[in-house]
């Protein structure tokens, strides 16, 4: 914690002026102080001096400077400050809520002693501590005070706990006393610890109390008074005595003051432990005397005995939330929340549990605040100022708030759903679900002004069901199903309705209390509940349904509205629908009187109701709401209200009956004056009102009063309840009463009844006679069959037989028979009334050989009633096995089923049901039970189709084998893999490839889907050679698709991470090429392309770059090299280096480039003097060389003197030679080459002028070689230096040829060393190029150039070729060393023609062709580079390469990879190159355009990619028109007409796909699939009718879907022989389609061959079902209904043709849409958002203008 100083509220004086009390207001606006001259200083909370009055004396004669104040207290409510004073007395004085009321004194207490501690507890006690040791309690609203407890000395302080419900006393002795004065203590009271020294600083935070004292030690104890900690000051030099402390409102901080000093101690609750955790130390504060926290623990007031008052800041941190929020801790468990645009606003957010909060969060647009702690969950509502701490188990943050509803907040966690009141600590309610959008959710908590608990929930168990929980009672109250799924619900306020709509769009109403479900309405696009009432409001289409009464839901009032509603608001007595109508807004104003009337009867105001209806008349809505108005009103029991409903319901009978009790109850209430209702008369018809005969007997009884209630049951007819009332309660005339019943059951022709009372009185043949009287022979009989003597009567026993045979009652007949011993007759009734049991039990006493026969027939008759189940062991027991299966299979008793089949050995029999059967046992797990069972019935496809269908491919390939041939196996395999691939299995389609050995199938399949990696690991395991390379196809396809990660990872695994680095690179993403090259490349790579990224930066950024990868040096290297010397210099002044490397590499450039002086400036520049006299001497321009060494380096003087010297002995300049090393200093030289030259006479000249000391020497030689040749003879020459010497005497006697075959006579055989060698043969072409000329120069330079380049002499051998007029041959040095800007400008120099040059470029292109050189060949002729990318199949960086070039190369190219890819059968991938690049109006690409789009046209709609194909081939049509159009030569062409059509054809298809995403347009999708015939002159004819006939088949219209796949069919036929002669056209005379089409090579559904024999088996089934009209109907035209008439326009969203009124046009164009297809559009697009309608829409308006959709 921090303390901030603040500001100084009153200074220090330089006597003791002791501040006597410091008290903060709850409501934290006041700060009061009380000065050493007894007065009363008020602040507010700025800090600013407001208000001030003076205390007065107990006793005012005894003068105001008699007493001193010490203590002072404010009042919870911050409206009184108690004033505890030393004369014995306590004042309580009202400062009222402002400041300028008036201060007067509303309470005193007078006390027996002085006071000298004084708190003010929140629990309403004033707590006085006095000089006696006495305690006594204080209470301002009685005047009166009393005495808590006494001690032994005098009390010295007082400490309230946090709560305000308990005190400490600390006294002079060291005594600590604690007092609750509440019940809820749970801590001990009493003295609770003797503190050694006396208790001056006492405060009672949490978890304990603290005490400070002189000893200069703070003692910390908890509840029951054992030390926790002690921190001890005594030995800190400066510190003095504890005189006060304070405790922080919350508990978890205590400030104590002593001399000139605070200390802060804070409570950590994760260490469960007190600490130090600031120290504030104030000069010349001295003593304090006072220490207060604010209520918000934000500041903290402290008073010294100097008279200064300070104030601080204590916060923990603060922070700032978005801008908009300050959130200061003060404390780990309490916060403060400043709102920054109304800083005066402040919340206290505190952990209830004292749990440290870490985590804040300000939601639901800034109106609400979450906050966490370990252990809990804070939620505040900071508009309303409520908080919410409830029990939290952290779950990782994952929880997802909601805080749509004002009155509490959704918490969803790990499915389930919490809620949580604002202003309550507990969890209202949890339940499981995965539905958390709010508006599946609805809460209601006590609204409308219910007093008592009504709080309910209803929310989503699953997409289907609402369930209704009631919050109080935590039970469900309701659960509804519904067979669709539901996407909004709402309960109304009083939570005793639930509306809901489902996906259908229907609305419905369920009543909470009967469960009563009911549609109100359908097309629901907007629903709400008017706000404090039970009216409801909806929209349909463009109708407004209102519901006044919803109770009476068809009663409803239905109204027009345009646009759509978005809300209905209720303010100011109006109520109104807000509909947003495009950009504008509408208003409609509800009836407000009859919205208020249904508030008045949720008000029970029946009078405001009454009136209200009295005012309506005769209007619809009123008699449902007098019918409701009078049903509530008996309910309360308000009659007359009833009445007046009834009498305007016209309900005369209800209005006179309740007439006759309003008398009834005037005349009870005028005798007893009690209320009329309580009436037994009155209660007793008010039940007879509602029908509750039990209560109005129960009333009656209770009065005595059994005539009154016989009498109701009588007027009723309802005598059985009297009688029974009668016998029940002993009635005296009951006999009267039972012949009055009888009576009146004769007269009133109810003979049945009269005879079940006679039998009931024993008299049983009076009842039969009333039975058969009544035809109730079956009554009759069973009393015959209860009472023998009756069956002896014959003819009465002959009626009732012939009676019950006449009502077909057999069994009974039966019966009867059976009594009467005629079995055979009883046989045959049984028989015919199908009583089997009894039959059977019959005959096997009297018949056994018909038991097995009565079985069968039973069984029969069982399955004749369609009692499957129950015939099955009947037709067991009578043998029928067959009929047995037949029962089980039909009745799914598969069991049973499986055991009977089981029996039969005859494949025939159970083949019928083999299939179902097996199914049942795959379904119950007995795979091998159906396996078996399909194999013996033969099925073995049928069985290999289970076994795969479950992943037992290997067993399903063996019973393939064994059973069928190996190609039908092959294709059914292949067959199952493709259904498998389509469905998504991909792992079983490659196990069922594998198993028939083709994994080159498993692969492709794989390709064609993009998982790669299934792909690969499949090459890798069958085609491990073709790894590499597959790895590198895949690169560069993902590459191409701009998957660059995923390309990296296969150019990697293929070992070419160049590839990779380039493919960054060129896409612009330099990091992962420097990624890719550092990892898998050399260190020059990475140093390159960090080189490469540099250059693409700015000159800044790329210097820092350079920098962080250490590589700023190395690209200047590389930019020096490359010859971008500006950008090297860039670099260098950018890092602040120096820029002689760069001068150097520009001067050694200038030198190549032959510009010797600019070059000696730049290596001067660069303090290299050194390098350009090398320079010069490698020219040969000594003069220059010389100049420089003289100027800038004199001490190589001699060396250019010794160079130059070289030089004029290679052209035998021996004079010029002798001088110059003279002139040096070097005779020595000069003496030793002639002596290796064997020169010695010259040596022995020079040496006798310049060089005495070497002169012997030379003799003793000379004469050595003179011997030596003495003896050998000339023609024994047989090592180098004979051939040296032989070539200087050649030489001399200038024989230069000679001279120069001599010393290419030498080589290594016989020279001394490669030195040797070397310099001989140099020696030779010197010789060549000074002296020899012509056929002999040429000769020489043919044997002796290649020499030169053998041992890498280029220079010297291309000067030789030169010199010998040889100039390809020098330029060929050149190329063959790859020294291509030498051979350039070489080539520049020496042919004017140019001719050379073109020479050196070509060789250098064939060059960087074979080595794959793109980039240098680039540089050089971008076409070849483009051209080599293209052939290497790098077409995205070919294509970027050619997009830097210009615009026409790009579409050259592009041009080329799409001409490329509509012959690999890739036509999505070049409509994607189109739209990527454009399409020019260019006519060479016209026959691309129409190959791309017949080719997507003539795709699958399964291959369209949910209709993105169909939306991109749109779009690139509309973007070439516009191009075609802008183009004067093109815009009238038959191309451009020819795609005006395609592109039509496109947008119905992407219409088509879009309507099929949305339920409601799912007509439009067929409507377009129809109009599509129109254009089967370009689509595929067999795709046209393929799709339009099953479109319709799916639709229910059999009969067209006949015609059109009847049709497709033939084309399909006429495909496949090759002649479209075959195709009947007759049935679709009366459309519109074209009957001359071209054919296509091959059927549509190639590849699914499935399909179209489904198709024919359909159309096949349908041909011979007599109820299907197998034509086209026609409408009043006379054509079929999508036919375009002579004068018709199609419809441009369905296709039809545009018919009705008022169409849909359009600005730009003629065209035009049905509008009822335009508004079906419309709310599909509001309804189904994500769909793509609104893409269609928007497009539509795009190609033909803005559209004009109101209607006129």
């Amino acid at each position: 914690m921090q303390l901030k100083y603040l500001r100084t509220l009153l200074e220090g004086q330089e006597q003791i002026q002791r501040i006597a009390g410091l008290a903060w207001s709850p409501n934290q606006q006041k700060l009061a102080i009380a000065t050493a001259d007894r007065h009363i200083l008020l602040y507010d909370d700025a800090g600013e001096r407001r208000d001030k009055f003076s205390t007065k004396p107990a006793n005012a004669a005894n003068g105001k400077n008699s007493y001193v104040i010490r203590g002072l207290a404010f009042s919870p409510d911050s409206t009184r400050l108690a004033v505890g004073q030393s004369d014995c007395i306590v004042y309580v004085y009202k400062l009222g809520e402002s400041w300028n009321d008036k201060k007067v004194i509303c309470n005193k207490f007078p006390q027996a002693s002085a006071v000298t501690a004084l708190i003010w507890l929140s629990s309403g006690a004033i707590i006085a501590g006095l000089e006696d040791g006495k305690i006594r309690a204080l209470h301002s609203k009685s005047n009166k005070s009393q005495s808590l407890y006494g001690g032994d000395s005098i009390c010295i302080s007082l400490a309230a706990n946090t709560k305000g419900s308990g005190f400490l006393s600390g006294h002079n002795d060291g005594t600590i006393i604690r007092y609750f004065l509440t019940d809820e203590a749970n801590e001990p009271l009493g003295r609770v610890v003797q503190h050694p020294v006396p208790p001056f600083a006492l405060a009672w935070p949490q978890g304990g109390f603290c005490v400070g004292g002189c000893d200069q030690r703070i003692v910390f104890y908890d509840t029951m008074g054992r030390q926790l900690r002690t921190f001890d000051y005594s030995r800190t030099e400066g510190e003095r005595e504890f005189t006060v402390a304070a405790c922080s409102p919350n508990g978890q901080a205590v400030a104590f003051g002593s001399y000139d000093r605070i200390r802060i101690y804070a409570w950590s609750p994760r260490q469960g432990a007190w600490s130090e955790s600031a120290s504030k130390e104030v000069a010349c504060l001295y003593t304090l005397s006072a220490l207060l926290w604010r209520r918000d623990g934000a500041r903290l007031a402290l008073g010294s005995v100097s008279g200064a008052v300070l104030l601080f800041e204590s916060v923990l941190k603060r922070t700032i939330w978005q801008d908009k929020f300050e959130l200061i801790f003060v404390a780990p468990s309490q916060l403060l929340v400043r709102s920054l645009a109304e800083p005066t606003q402040q919340l206290t957010i505190e952990s209830q549990l004292g749990l440290e909060i870490d985590d804040v969060r300000i939601m639901g647009k800034d109106n609400y605040l979450v906050a966490r702690t370990e252990e809990s969950l804070i939620l505040c509502d900071l508009t309303r100022n409520l908080a919410s701490e409830v029990p939290w188990t952290a779950s990782g943050h994952h929880e997802r708030f909601y805080f749509e509803n004002p009155n509490v907040c959704l918490v969803f966690n790990v499915g389930e759903l919490s809620l949580v009141e604002y202003g309550d600590n507990c969890i209202l309610g949890s339940v499981r679900t995965e539905f958390v959008n709010p508006h599946v959710i609805s809460v209601r908590l006590n609204e409308r002004g219910n007093a008592r608990e009504n709080k309910k929930l209803a929310f989503l168990l699953d997409a289907k069901t609402i369930c209704v929980v009631d919050l109080v009672s935590r039970q469900t109250s309701g659960q509804i199903n519904h067979e669709t799924k539901i996407d909004w619900l709402e309960l109304s306020e009083t939570a005793h309705k639930l509306l809901f709509r489902d996906k259908k769009l229907r609305l419905v109403l369920v009543d909470n209390y009967t469960g009563k479900k009911q549609t109100l309405l359908s097309n629901i696009s907007f629903v709400q509940w008017v706000p404090q009432s039970d009216v409801v409001v909806a929209q349909s289409h463009t109708n407004l349904a209102i519901w006044y009464n919803i109770d009476l839901p068809e009663h409803v009032t239905m109204q027009t509205i345009r646009g759509e509603a978005i809300e209905v608001l209720r303010e100011n007595g109006r109520t109104v629908v807000r509909s947003q109508d495009g950009p504008s807004e509408h208003s409609y104003q509800l009836d407000e009187g009859l919205v208020e009337f249904g508030t008045a009867v949720n008000d029970s105001d029946f009078g405001r109701a009454v009136h209200f209806l009295e005012s309506l008349g005769d209007k619809p809505a009123a008699k449902a709401m007098w019918h409701n108005l009078a049903i509530i009103s008996l309910q309360d029991g308000n009659l007359r209200v009833a009445q007046r409903c009834y009498a305007a319901l016209g309900n005369v009978s209800k209005a006179f009956y309740l007439a006759e009790m309003i008398e009834q109850a005037d005349a009870f209430e005028a005798t007893t004056d009690s209320p009329g209702i309580h009436c037994p008369e009155v209660r007793a018809k008010l039940a007879l009102l509602g029908s509750d005969l039990r209560t109005a007997e129960r009333i009656y009884l209770e009065q005595g009063d059994i005539e009154a209630a016989l009498r109701m049951y009588q007027q009723l007819r309802m005598w059985d309840e009297a009688v029974a009332l009668a016998e029940r309660r002993g009635y005296a005339h009951l006999a009267e009463l039972k012949q009055q019943h009888m009576d009146f059951l004769l007269t009133s022709e109810q003979p049945e009844k009269a005879g079940q009372v006679l039998e009931d009185q024993g008299e049983l043949q009076q009842a039969m006679g009333l039975f058969l009287k009544a035809n109730k022979p079956a009554r009759a009989a069973r009393l015959a069959l209860k009472t023998p003597q009756l069956l002896q009567d014959e003819q009465l026993m002959l009626q009732v037989t012939e009676g019950l045979v006449h009502c077909e009652l057999y069994e009974l007949a039966g019966d009867i028979a059976h009594r009467l011993s005629r079995p055979e007759a009883a046989l045959a009734l049984y028989r015919k009334g199908g009583a089997y049991a009894r039959a059977l039990e019959l005959a096997r006493v009297v018949e056994p050989q018909e038991v097995t026969a009565l079985e069968e027939e039973w069984g029969d008759w069982l399955v004749g009633r369609k009692q499957l189940d129950a015939s099955i062991n009947h037709y067991i027991e009578a043998g029928a096995t067959q009929k047995a299966l037949e029962a089980a299979v039909g009745a799914k008793q598969w069991r049973k089923a499986v055991q009977i089949a089981k029996v039969l050995d005859e494949p025939e029999l159970i083949q019928r049901y083999a299939l179902d059967l097996s199914k049942h046992l795959a379904f119950a797990g007995d795979l091998d039970g159906a396996e078996d069972m399909l194999v013996r019935a033969n099925l073995h496809k049928d069985a290999i189709e289970l076994l795969n269908r479950h992943g037992k491919w290997e067993r399903a390939y063996v019973i393939g084998e064994k059973y069928l041939n190996p190609e039908h196996l092959r294709e059914l395999f292949i067959q199952m893999a493709g259904t498998l691939e389509e469905q998504g299995k991909y792992r079983d389609a490659e196990k069922v490839l594998i198993a028939v050995n083709e994994p080159d199938l498993a692969i492709a399949m794989y390709k064609r889907r993009e998982l790669y990696d299934s792909m690969i690991r499949l090459v890798e395991r069958y085609h491990k050679d073709l790894l590499d390379s597959t790895h590198l196809h895949l690169a560069r396809q993902l590459e191409s698709r701009g998957k660059l990660k995923n390309a990296e990872v296969h150019f990697i695994a293929s070992g070419d991470w160049k590839s990779a680095v380039h493919m960054y690179c060129s896409s612009g993403r330099w990091e992962d090429g420097y990624r890719v090259a550092k990892q898998k490349g050399t260190d020059g790579a990475s140093q390159q392309v960090a080189y490469m990224w540099a250059k693409s930066m700015p000159l800044e950024s790329a210097v820092r770059l350079l920098s962080k990868l250490g590589l700023l040096d190395t690209a200047v290297g590389f930019a020096c090299d490359s010859g971008q010397f500006e950008f090297a210099m860039e670099l260098c002044r950018f890092a602040g280096k120096s820029t002689d490397e760069v001068h150097l590499k520009i001067a050694m450039s200038l030198e190549d480039e032959g510009k010797f002086e600019e070059a000696e400036v730049e290596f001067l520049k660069a303090h290299k003097p050194k390098e350009a006299i090398l320079m010069y001497q490698h020219a040969g321009d000594w003069r220059a060389a010389l100049n420089v060494a003289e100027q800038h380096l004199p001490d190589v003087v001699g060396e250019v003197l010794i160079g130059q010297a070289a030089a004029a002995l290679e052209t035998r300049n021996y004079k010029e030679y002798e001088a110059l090393l003279l002139r040096a200093q070097r005779a020595d030289l000069i003496v030793e080459h002639y002596k290796q030259e064997s020169l010695y006479e010259d040596a022995l000249r020079i040496a006798e002028e310049h060089y005495p000391s070497a002169l012997n020497d030379l003799r003793r030689l000379q004469a050595q070689l003179q011997r030596g040749l003495a003896q050998t003879g000339e023609e024994s020459v047989t090592d180098s230096r004979a051939y040296l010497q032989r070539a200087a005497e050649f030489a001399k006697r200038e024989q230069f040829r000679k001279a120069a075959e001599c010393l290419m006579q030498i080589d290594a055989s016989n020279a001394e060393d490669g030195a040797t060698l070397e310099r001989a043969l140099l020696r030779a072409a010197e010789i060549c190029n000074q002296f020899l000329e012509g056929q002999d120069a040429q000769e020489l330079a043919t044997a002796l150039g290649p020499r030169l380049l053998a041992i890498k002499q280029i220079g010297p051998a291309a000067q030789l070729y030169l010199a010998a007029d040889m100039p390809k041959q020098a330029v060929d040095v050149f190329i063959k060393t790859e020294q291509w800007s030498k051979a350039r400008r070489l080539a520049k120099e020496i042919d004017a023609d140019l001719q050379l040059l073109a020479y050196v470029e070509q060789q250098q292109k064939s060059s960087l062709k074979h080595e794959g050189n793109v980039e240098q060949l680039a540089d050089i002729d971008i076409i070849s580079a483009l051209d080599l990318l293209a052939e290497q199949g790098q077409w995205q960086r070919c294509l970027e390469k050619a997009k830097q070039v210009n615009p026409s190369v790009l579409q050259k190219y592009v041009a080329v990879y799409a001409a490329q890819l509509i012959r690999e059968g890739n036509c999505t991938n070049a409509l994607g190159l189109y739209l990527s690049y454009g399409a020019p109006p260019i006519e060479a690409h016209f026959n691309i355009y129409t190959r791309i789009a017949l080719d997507c046209l003539a795709l699958r709609e399964e291959q369209s990619e949910g209709g993105s194909l169909w939306r991109q081939l749109r779009d690139f049509l509309q973007r070439l028109l516009q191009s075609l159009r802008a183009t004067p030569e093109q815009a009238q062409t038959q191309f451009t007409a020819s795609m005006e059509q395609f592109l039509l054809i496109a947008h119905y298809y992407a219409t088509r796909a879009a309507c099929k995403e949305v339920q409601a347009l799912q007509p439009v999708a067929l409507r377009l699939s129809l109009a599509l015939l129109r254009h089967t002159d370009i689509l595929p004819v067999d795709k046209g009718f393929y799709e339009a006939g099953m479109d319709l088949r799916q639709a229910g219209r059999e009969a067209e879907a006949f015609v059109m796949l009847n049709h497709y069919l033939d084309v399909c036929e006429a495909i496949e022989e090759g002649s479209g002669n075959l195709v009947d056209h007759s049935d679709l005379a009366s459309t519109d389609f074209p009957s001359s089409v071209p054919l296509p090579e091959d059927i549509h559904l190639k590849n699914e061959p499935s399909l179209h024999e489904e198709v024919r088996e359909w159309v096949l089934a349908v041909s011979m079902d007599q109820q299907v009209d197998q034509l086209l109907p026609t409408d009043d035209r006379g054509l079929y209904e999508s036919s375009l008439g002579p004068n018709d326009l199609p419809c441009l969203l369905s296709g039809f043709p545009v018919r009705g009124r008022q169409p849909v046009t359009f600005q730009a164009s003629s065209n035009q849409v049905n509008r009822d297809v335009w508004s079906k559009f419309s709310v599909a697009v509001k309804m189904s958002p994500g769909s793509g309608i609104a893409d269609i829409i928007g497009f539509t308006e795009k190609w033909q203008g803005v559209a004009n959709y109101v209607m006129h």
